[in-house]
Formats: structure tokens, sequence, C-alpha cells
């Protein structure tokens, strides 16, 4: 049988059931995996609250995870039962099985972990589309990053020192800002009441070419305060809420500045760009530029506490749940 977790309304961390069902057989063009690992991800918040919608309910959340192929359905050319893969960006990953579409999935090195995996997917690819795609990132470039200590944010922190770029990241606790500053942030701002002053301070009044804020409503005016003339605002998340009703003459009195918010999914709808997006990932990981970190663990049956945690900002890192015994998660098949 196949343990799950289903919401059938949408609402509070409550709303995630445990449940047995029959084991999934993949259709036309589908894979099934066993699953080692599966990542969490605010997301995974937004489509439990009804932020974002499910097609119908009852759903089963997660966008993210790792695992071995165990069977292929028709019209599956390139993937094979026992081959390791990992995913992002496709619902459905709380689960012990899930089938998947094979143009969607991506073969794991023989030397990365299904936990990192689990840990580096979503993250990582959204930091090859945030750093690369929207906006690229240049030797010398002052950036800020918003939740700096998170999976996002870490995996940002990182990548951008290995560009030469200079981060300015900005958490919640001087827990957090010691652990971003040892994966690359230059600078750190407590707190959210004085960003846009201590930027003007530390770029001696230049201000930033671009701003990545994944918090939304709370944070949004700050950050457009932040920004050099024609700067690139790029809202990438909801934590403290959508941002909603804004003015357009708001950009012309900043200094003409650009705005957007980017979905994942765009990026790597074709599957060319997701390979060759995951290929980039895969090799700063090997060469140890990226160090997923892994902040805490849940048994898959604890989804909800885990959502908990995230949501009360008590997270590190990136964070996954364990559909069975962590000691069997390897590098190797079984």
């Amino acid at each position: 049988m196949n343990t799950v977790i289903r919401i059938h309304e949408y609402g509070g961390p409550d709303v995630l059931r445990t449940e047995t069902l029959p084991v999934p057989t993949p259709a036309a063009g589908e894979v099934m995996l066993r699953q080692d690992a599966i990542g969490v991800n605010f997301i995974d918040t937004y489509f439990r609250s009804g932020l974002y919608k499910f097609p119908s309910l009852p759903a089963i959340p997660g966008m993210e995870g790792a695992g071995t192929i165990t069977a292929v359905g028709p019209d599956v050319h390139d993937l094979s039962p026992g081959m390791r893969v990992a995913y992002a960006g496709v619902p459905g990953g709380y689960a012990t099985f899930r089938t998947i579409a094979a143009d969607r999935v991506v073969a794991l090195p023989d030397d990365i972990a299904s936990s990192t995996a689990a840990a580096i997917m979503l993250r990582g690819l959204s930091v090859h589309m945030l750093l690369r795609e929207v906006y690229r990132v240049q030797p010398g470039d002052d950036i800020l990053v918003y939740a700096a200590a998170g999976g996002v944010g870490l995996l940002m922190c990182q990548w951008a020192q290995h560009l030469g770029a200079h981060v300015i990241g900005v958490v919640s606790t001087a827990e957090k800002a010691e652990l971003a500053r040892a994966n690359g942030a230059r600078h750190v701002i407590i707190g959210t009441d004085r960003v846009s002053e201590q930027v003007r301070d530390l770029t001696e009044g230049r201000m930033l070419p671009v701003v990545y804020d994944s918090i939304g409503k709370a944070t949004f005016e700050t950050s457009l305060s932040c920004l050099a003339p024609r700067g690139l605002m790029v809202s990438y998340g909801n934590a403290s809420g959508p941002v909603t009703g804004v003015d357009v003459g708001t950009l012309a009195a900043h200094g003409s500045l650009y705005l957007t918010r980017p979905m994942l999914m765009t990026y790597i709808a074709r599957r060319t760009a997701l390979l060759h997006a995951a290929k980039e990932v895969f090799a700063l990981v090997k060469k140890d530029v990226l160090k997923p970190h892994i902040g805490q663990t849940f048994a898959l049956h604890d989804a909800a506490q885990a959502h908990i945690a995230l949501e009360a900002r008590k997270t590190t890192g990136s964070t996954i749940l364990l559909p069975r015994n962590p000691a069997k998660d390897s590098a190797t098949p079984e």
C-alpha cells in the first residue's frame, strides 16, 4: 500500500491527513517512483491554505522529491526501473509512491544522495532561474536577498558569492545571520524595520540593481526603496501574504523600476531547459559550491509539524520528509 498525505479542504496544517491508498500504476508517458526523500517548501503551504488552488480536492501536496523508478508506462523510452531520479514543480509529492510524467524527472548522478536532491531540486532550480535567467548576476553586483538563511536563501548566498556578487542578506535572528554569513552573505540585516536605510549605508548611496523578495506583502514597498533607478524588483514569494493592489505609478516614482513575478515552471517548461538547469545545479553541488543545508527532517506522517515549523520561521535551510527509514537513504539503489 501507499502512505500519502492528503488534504480534503483548504486550511491550516491540521488539514493534512495521513492516509493509505493503493500503489498507483503509471499511465502512458509516466513513471512510478518509490520515494526516498521529499522536499518541503513554502509553496506547499500556499497550496494547503488555498492561496494557490489544486485542480480538485482531495489532493496530495508536495512539489519536490527523489527516489527510484519502480515501473514505467507505455511510450517511455529513455528511463527504466532501477534508475534514481529527482523532480521539482510537480504536485503530488507527499507520498511513499507516486507517478509523474517522465519528461519532468531528471536522472541523479551516482554521487548525489536522494536526501541532497530533495533538498536542492526545487530550490536549486529556483536559484538558477533567479540568478541566471530573471536577472543575470554579474561580478561586483550588490544584491539583496530576503530570508537569506532559508533553503533558497542559503543557496542564493552560495551561488551569488561564487559569481562574485556582494550579497546583503535579510534574516530574522542573530543565529540566522551567522548562518547566512557562513554561506556567502557579505552583509546581513536582522529584521525588516530599516532595510532601505541600511542598504543605502552599505552601498554608499548607490542602492541596488536587483532585489529578491520572497516575503511579499510586508516588504514590497521597502524593497522598491532599495533599488537604484531602473532596478529590478523580483517578487517570488508570499511568506507574509500576496502583494495586491500595486499602483504601477509607484515604479516610476522610485526611478523607472522594473517588476517581475517569476514562476519556476515557466522557466523549465521545456525539457531541454529543465535538463540544462539541473545539469548546472548538479555540477555546482559536485564542486562544493552549492552545499544544501538540511536543517530539519520529519517523518512523512509528521508533515503537519513540518508546515507548522516552516510557517513559524523556526526552520533553517531545507526541510525534508522521509517516507522510509533514513538509514536506507543512499547515493546508490538498493
